[in-house]
Protein backbone atom coordinates (compact mmCIF):
# COMPACT_ATOMS: atom_id res chain seq x y z
CA UNK A 1 0.00 0.00 0.00
CA UNK A 2 1.67 3.78 -1.15
CA UNK A 3 1.43 5.59 1.70
CA UNK A 4 -0.62 8.24 0.17
CA UNK A 5 -3.63 5.81 -0.25
CA UNK A 6 -3.68 5.26 3.82
CA UNK A 7 -6.55 6.44 5.15
CA UNK A 8 -3.92 7.23 8.31
CA UNK A 9 -3.21 10.38 7.13
CA UNK A 10 -6.47 11.76 7.34
CA UNK A 11 -7.37 9.79 10.82
CA UNK A 12 -8.62 11.87 13.76
CA UNK A 13 -5.96 13.17 16.36
CA UNK A 14 -8.39 12.02 19.11
CA UNK A 15 -9.04 8.45 17.88
CA UNK A 16 -5.64 6.67 19.42
CA UNK A 17 -7.29 3.74 17.04
CA UNK A 18 -9.14 3.66 13.60
CA UNK A 19 -9.90 0.51 12.04
CA UNK A 20 -10.67 0.27 8.36
CA UNK A 21 -12.53 -1.94 6.37
CA UNK A 22 -10.13 -4.91 8.29
CA UNK A 23 -9.85 -8.64 6.77
CA UNK A 24 -8.54 -11.42 8.03
CA UNK A 25 -9.17 -14.93 6.27
CA UNK A 26 -7.05 -17.97 7.31
CA UNK A 27 -6.34 -20.81 5.10
CA UNK A 28 -8.00 -24.42 5.63
CA UNK A 29 -5.28 -26.94 6.08
CA UNK A 30 -5.84 -29.83 4.08
CA UNK A 31 -3.97 -32.92 3.37
CA UNK A 32 -1.32 -32.59 0.42
CA UNK A 33 -3.11 -34.38 -2.30
CA UNK A 34 -6.38 -32.29 -1.17
CA UNK A 35 -3.90 -28.96 -2.08
CA UNK A 36 -2.77 -30.45 -5.20
CA UNK A 37 -6.09 -31.86 -6.81
CA UNK A 38 -8.07 -28.74 -5.19
CA UNK A 39 -8.50 -25.65 -7.62
CA UNK A 40 -9.52 -23.53 -4.93
CA UNK A 41 -8.92 -23.09 -1.35
CA UNK A 42 -11.05 -22.34 1.58
CA UNK A 43 -10.88 -19.81 4.29
CA UNK A 44 -11.77 -19.30 7.73
CA UNK A 45 -13.45 -16.00 7.45
CA UNK A 46 -12.61 -14.74 10.70
CA UNK A 47 -12.77 -11.19 10.38
CA UNK A 48 -14.74 -9.75 7.74
CA UNK A 49 -14.96 -5.91 6.68
CA UNK A 50 -14.68 -4.35 10.16
CA UNK A 51 -14.25 -0.64 10.65
CA UNK A 52 -14.45 1.34 14.05
CA UNK A 53 -12.34 3.44 16.33
CA UNK A 54 -11.19 4.02 19.69
CA UNK A 55 -11.07 7.29 21.19
CA UNK A 56 -8.28 8.66 23.79
CA UNK A 57 -8.99 7.70 26.94
CA UNK A 58 -11.94 5.48 26.50
CA UNK A 59 -12.91 1.67 26.59
CA UNK A 60 -14.29 0.17 23.57
CA UNK A 61 -15.89 -2.99 24.13
CA UNK A 62 -16.32 -6.00 21.83
CA UNK A 63 -19.14 -8.22 22.43
CA UNK A 64 -20.31 -11.49 20.71
CA UNK A 65 -20.37 -15.18 21.02
CA UNK A 66 -17.45 -17.52 20.58
CA UNK A 67 -16.58 -17.40 16.71
CA UNK A 68 -17.50 -14.27 16.00
CA UNK A 69 -13.99 -12.76 15.67
CA UNK A 70 -13.38 -10.34 18.58
CA UNK A 71 -9.94 -12.14 19.99
CA UNK A 72 -8.72 -11.93 16.26
CA UNK A 73 -9.38 -8.50 15.69
CA UNK A 74 -7.56 -7.74 19.12
CA UNK A 75 -4.53 -9.49 18.27
CA UNK A 76 -4.85 -7.56 14.50
CA UNK A 77 -4.99 -4.13 16.40
CA UNK A 78 -2.00 -4.90 18.10
CA UNK A 79 0.34 -6.33 15.58
CA UNK A 80 0.01 -9.79 16.74
CA UNK A 81 -1.24 -10.89 13.57
CA UNK A 82 -1.25 -9.52 9.82
CA UNK A 83 -4.42 -8.30 8.54
CA UNK A 84 -5.30 -9.71 4.65
CA UNK A 85 -7.08 -6.51 3.35
CA UNK A 86 -7.73 -3.35 5.55
CA UNK A 87 -5.59 -1.01 7.62
CA UNK A 88 -4.80 -0.30 11.51
CA UNK A 89 -3.90 3.21 12.70
CA UNK A 90 -2.26 3.42 15.62
CA UNK A 91 -1.74 6.95 16.89
CA UNK A 92 -1.98 8.04 12.90
CA UNK A 93 0.74 5.02 12.29
CA UNK A 94 -0.37 2.57 9.55
CA UNK A 95 0.95 -0.73 10.60
CA UNK A 96 1.74 -2.30 7.66
CA UNK A 97 4.18 0.08 6.88
CA UNK A 98 6.30 -0.72 9.67
CA UNK A 99 9.17 -3.37 9.54
CA UNK A 100 9.31 -5.85 12.65
CA UNK A 101 11.74 -3.99 14.59
CA UNK A 102 9.44 -0.45 14.10
CA UNK A 103 6.84 -2.24 15.42
CA UNK A 104 8.46 -4.10 18.26
CA UNK A 105 9.23 -0.21 19.40
CA UNK A 106 6.19 0.78 18.90
CA UNK A 107 4.53 -2.10 20.88
CA UNK A 108 6.11 -0.84 24.28
CA UNK A 109 2.80 1.44 24.10
CA UNK A 110 0.06 -1.39 23.23
CA UNK A 111 -0.05 -4.06 25.82
CA UNK A 112 -1.89 -6.98 26.50
CA UNK A 113 -3.76 -8.53 29.38
CA UNK A 114 -4.67 -11.89 28.86
CA UNK A 115 -8.14 -14.22 29.67
CA UNK A 116 -5.56 -17.08 31.58
CA UNK A 117 -3.67 -15.83 33.52
CA UNK A 118 -2.14 -19.62 34.45
CA UNK A 119 -1.40 -20.05 30.48
CA UNK A 120 0.08 -16.67 29.67
CA UNK A 121 2.42 -16.70 33.11
CA UNK A 122 5.68 -18.46 32.30
CA UNK A 123 5.69 -21.30 35.45
CA UNK A 124 9.39 -21.45 35.90
CA UNK A 125 9.71 -17.58 35.81
CA UNK A 126 9.26 -15.90 39.50
CA UNK A 127 6.26 -13.01 39.83
CA UNK A 128 9.18 -10.07 39.60
CA UNK A 129 10.77 -11.55 36.74
CA UNK A 130 7.49 -12.03 34.64
CA UNK A 131 6.14 -8.39 35.43
CA UNK A 132 9.98 -6.59 34.96
CA UNK A 133 10.70 -8.83 31.53
CA UNK A 134 8.93 -5.71 29.14
CA UNK A 135 11.22 -3.56 30.46
CA UNK A 136 13.98 -6.05 30.21
CA UNK A 137 12.87 -6.54 26.72
CA UNK A 138 12.23 -2.14 25.98
CA UNK A 139 14.09 -0.23 28.09
CA UNK A 140 17.43 -2.19 29.35
CA UNK A 141 19.13 0.70 29.67
CA UNK A 142 17.18 1.37 32.51
CA UNK A 143 18.28 -2.11 34.32
CA UNK A 144 19.33 -0.35 37.68
CA UNK A 145 15.58 0.82 37.83
CA UNK A 146 13.87 -2.38 37.45
CA UNK A 147 12.99 -3.94 40.39
CA UNK A 148 12.14 -0.72 41.65
CA UNK A 149 9.78 -0.26 39.01
CA UNK A 150 8.33 -3.67 39.50
CA UNK A 151 7.44 -2.71 43.47
CA UNK A 152 5.79 0.19 41.82
CA UNK A 153 3.26 -1.37 39.72
CA UNK A 154 2.56 -4.10 42.40
CA UNK A 155 1.83 -1.52 44.70
CA UNK A 156 -0.67 -0.12 42.30
CA UNK A 157 -2.41 -3.45 41.20
CA UNK A 158 -2.59 -4.66 44.66
CA UNK A 159 -0.13 -7.08 45.59
CA UNK A 160 0.80 -5.96 48.70
CA UNK A 161 3.23 -5.85 50.29
CA UNK A 162 5.36 -6.33 46.79
CA UNK A 163 8.34 -7.79 48.80
CA UNK A 164 6.23 -11.03 49.88
CA UNK A 165 4.81 -11.47 46.23
CA UNK A 166 8.46 -10.72 43.97
CA UNK A 167 9.59 -13.95 44.25
CA UNK A 168 6.84 -16.15 44.37
CA UNK A 169 6.17 -18.54 41.45
CA UNK A 170 2.57 -18.59 39.65
CA UNK A 171 1.38 -21.68 40.97
CA UNK A 172 1.99 -20.04 44.69
CA UNK A 173 -0.63 -17.42 44.54
CA UNK A 174 -4.24 -17.55 44.13
CA UNK A 175 -6.50 -17.10 40.69
CA UNK A 176 -7.21 -13.36 41.64
CA UNK A 177 -3.04 -12.43 42.26
CA UNK A 178 -2.59 -14.16 39.34
CA UNK A 179 -4.73 -12.04 37.05
CA UNK A 180 -3.55 -8.76 38.98
CA UNK A 181 0.06 -10.10 37.84
CA UNK A 182 -0.94 -9.78 34.07
CA UNK A 183 -2.20 -6.38 34.89
CA UNK A 184 0.89 -5.23 36.47
CA UNK A 185 2.77 -6.77 33.60
CA UNK A 186 1.01 -4.87 30.75
CA UNK A 187 1.32 -1.78 32.73
CA UNK A 188 5.12 -1.58 33.33
CA UNK A 189 5.77 -0.51 30.06
CA UNK A 190 3.38 2.51 30.51
CA UNK A 191 1.30 1.95 27.25
CA UNK A 192 -1.31 4.09 25.72
CA UNK A 193 -3.33 0.97 24.68
CA UNK A 194 -4.41 -2.25 26.46
CA UNK A 195 -5.97 -5.41 24.55
CA UNK A 196 -7.85 -6.76 27.53
CA UNK A 197 -9.10 -10.19 26.17
CA UNK A 198 -11.65 -11.20 28.40
CA UNK A 199 -9.46 -10.24 31.16
CA UNK A 200 -12.07 -11.55 34.42
CA UNK A 201 -13.28 -14.41 32.77
CA UNK A 202 -10.84 -16.87 34.63
CA UNK A 203 -11.27 -15.33 38.19
CA UNK A 204 -13.89 -16.87 40.44
CA UNK A 205 -17.31 -14.36 40.57
CA UNK A 206 -16.36 -13.05 44.32
CA UNK A 207 -13.32 -10.93 42.58
CA UNK A 208 -14.36 -10.29 39.33
CA UNK A 209 -15.75 -6.39 40.67
CA UNK A 210 -12.83 -5.87 42.30
CA UNK A 211 -10.62 -6.24 39.40
CA UNK A 212 -13.18 -4.44 37.35
CA UNK A 213 -13.37 -1.71 39.85
CA UNK A 214 -9.18 -1.75 39.63
CA UNK A 215 -9.24 -1.61 35.88
CA UNK A 216 -11.27 1.53 35.91
CA UNK A 217 -8.78 3.29 38.47
CA UNK A 218 -5.71 2.54 36.86
CA UNK A 219 -7.83 3.67 33.16
CA UNK A 220 -8.44 7.17 35.14
CA UNK A 221 -4.91 7.10 36.98
CA UNK A 222 -2.59 6.01 33.96
CA UNK A 223 -4.68 7.65 31.21
CA UNK A 224 -5.03 4.04 29.34
CA UNK A 225 -7.29 3.51 26.42
CA UNK A 226 -8.63 0.29 26.43
CA UNK A 227 -9.88 -2.54 23.56
CA UNK A 228 -12.00 -4.62 25.95
CA UNK A 229 -12.97 -8.33 24.63
CA UNK A 230 -15.78 -10.06 26.26
CA UNK A 231 -18.92 -11.66 25.94
CA UNK A 232 -20.55 -10.61 28.92
CA UNK A 233 -22.99 -7.97 28.22
CA UNK A 234 -23.32 -7.29 32.41
CA UNK A 235 -19.60 -6.60 32.75
CA UNK A 236 -19.47 -4.62 29.70
CA UNK A 237 -21.99 -2.40 31.30
CA UNK A 238 -19.92 -1.75 33.81
CA UNK A 239 -16.44 -0.76 32.07
CA UNK A 240 -16.89 0.11 28.50
CA UNK A 241 -18.19 3.62 27.07
CA UNK A 242 -19.03 2.40 23.62
CA UNK A 243 -19.45 -1.18 22.17
CA UNK A 244 -19.27 -2.95 18.70
CA UNK A 245 -21.53 -6.61 18.45
CA UNK A 246 -20.22 -8.71 16.10
CA UNK A 247 -21.68 -11.83 14.50
CA UNK A 248 -19.64 -14.00 11.80
CA UNK A 249 -16.57 -11.76 11.48
CA UNK A 250 -19.04 -8.48 10.91
CA UNK A 251 -20.11 -5.60 13.03
CA UNK A 252 -24.03 -6.29 13.60
CA UNK A 253 -24.73 -2.75 15.67
CA UNK A 254 -22.04 -0.02 17.66
CA UNK A 255 -22.40 2.78 19.33
CA UNK A 256 -22.79 4.42 23.18
CA UNK A 257 -23.10 1.57 25.57
CA UNK A 258 -25.97 3.48 27.13
CA UNK A 259 -27.96 4.25 23.58
CA UNK A 260 -27.46 0.31 22.79
CA UNK A 261 -28.40 -1.09 25.60
CA UNK A 262 -31.25 1.61 26.13
CA UNK A 263 -32.49 1.22 22.58
CA UNK A 264 -30.39 -2.12 21.10
CA UNK A 265 -31.84 -1.90 17.13
CA UNK A 266 -30.97 -5.57 16.05
CA UNK A 267 -32.42 -8.70 16.82
CA UNK A 268 -28.84 -10.25 17.47
CA UNK A 269 -28.27 -7.35 20.25
CA UNK A 270 -31.66 -7.86 21.66
CA UNK A 271 -31.21 -11.70 22.04
CA UNK A 272 -28.10 -11.03 23.88
CA UNK A 273 -29.02 -8.34 25.84
CA UNK A 274 -31.84 -10.54 27.00
CA UNK A 275 -29.59 -13.41 28.12
CA UNK A 276 -28.19 -11.57 30.78
CA UNK A 277 -29.43 -13.18 33.96
CA UNK A 278 -31.52 -10.61 36.49
CA UNK A 279 -30.96 -10.64 39.82
CA UNK A 280 -34.84 -11.51 40.56
CA UNK A 281 -36.11 -14.86 40.67
CA UNK A 282 -39.32 -13.61 40.20
CA UNK A 283 -38.18 -12.50 36.74
CA UNK A 284 -38.74 -14.89 33.76
CA UNK A 285 -37.08 -14.56 30.01
CA UNK A 286 -40.12 -13.47 27.24
CA UNK A 287 -37.98 -12.87 24.36
CA UNK A 288 -37.26 -16.26 22.73
CA UNK A 289 -33.58 -16.72 22.01
CA UNK A 290 -31.68 -17.36 18.67
CA UNK A 291 -32.19 -21.43 17.40
CA UNK A 292 -29.29 -23.16 16.61
CA UNK A 293 -24.92 -21.70 16.62
CA UNK A 294 -23.33 -19.76 14.64
CA UNK A 295 -23.02 -20.43 11.62
CA UNK A 296 -19.57 -21.83 9.87
CA UNK A 297 -17.13 -19.21 9.19
CA UNK A 298 -15.57 -20.92 6.30
CA UNK A 299 -18.73 -20.55 4.22
CA UNK A 300 -21.56 -17.69 5.55
CA UNK A 301 -24.76 -17.29 5.22
CA UNK A 302 -25.63 -14.71 2.18
CA UNK A 303 -26.83 -11.60 2.87
CA UNK A 304 -27.28 -10.73 6.13
CA UNK A 305 -25.43 -13.33 8.29
CA UNK A 306 -27.57 -13.64 11.29
CA UNK A 307 -30.65 -14.42 8.95
CA UNK A 308 -30.67 -18.46 9.58
CA UNK A 309 -31.77 -17.42 13.16
CA UNK A 310 -33.13 -14.13 13.05
CA UNK A 311 -36.97 -13.76 13.90
CA UNK A 312 -37.78 -11.10 11.56
CA UNK A 313 -35.74 -12.38 8.70
CA UNK A 314 -37.65 -12.48 5.37
CA UNK A 315 -36.97 -12.73 1.78
CA UNK A 316 -34.32 -9.73 1.30
CA UNK A 317 -32.12 -10.92 4.14
CA UNK A 318 -30.96 -14.03 2.40
CA UNK A 319 -30.07 -11.93 -0.18
CA UNK A 320 -28.85 -8.35 0.36
CA UNK A 321 -26.02 -7.64 2.88
CA UNK A 322 -27.30 -4.86 5.01
CA UNK A 323 -25.05 -1.66 5.58
CA UNK A 324 -24.48 -0.08 8.78
CA UNK A 325 -26.50 2.64 8.81
CA UNK A 326 -26.88 5.81 11.61
CA UNK A 327 -30.27 5.04 12.98
CA UNK A 328 -29.98 7.14 16.18
CA UNK A 329 -26.61 9.57 16.46
CA UNK A 330 -23.71 7.61 17.11
CA UNK A 331 -25.64 4.36 16.83
CA UNK A 332 -24.93 2.47 13.36
CA UNK A 333 -27.01 -0.68 12.85
CA UNK A 334 -26.75 -3.66 9.77
CA UNK A 335 -29.99 -4.84 9.87
CA UNK A 336 -32.88 -4.35 7.10
CA UNK A 337 -35.95 -3.74 9.49
CA UNK A 338 -34.35 -1.71 12.65
CA UNK A 339 -37.13 1.22 12.33
CA UNK A 340 -39.28 -1.01 13.50
CA UNK A 341 -37.01 -1.22 16.80
CA UNK A 342 -37.11 2.57 16.93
Amino acid sequence: MKKEQSPCIQADWDNLVEVHNLKKWFPVQTGFLDTMLSRSRDFVRAVDDVSFYIRRGEVFGLAGESGSGKTTIGRLVIGLEKPTEGTVCFDGTDLSWLDNEELRRLRRRMQVIFQDPMASLNPRMTLGDSVSHGLKIHYPEKSSAHRDLTMEIMVKVGLTPPEFFYNKYPHQISGGQRQRVVIARALITNPDLILADEPIAMADVSVRALLLDLMVQLKDELNLTYLYITHDLATAKYICDRIGILYLGRIAEVGDLREIYAYPLHPYTQALLAAVPVPNPKERRTQPMPEGEIPNPINPPSGCRFHPRCPISQEICSQEEPELREMRPGHHVACHFAEQFL
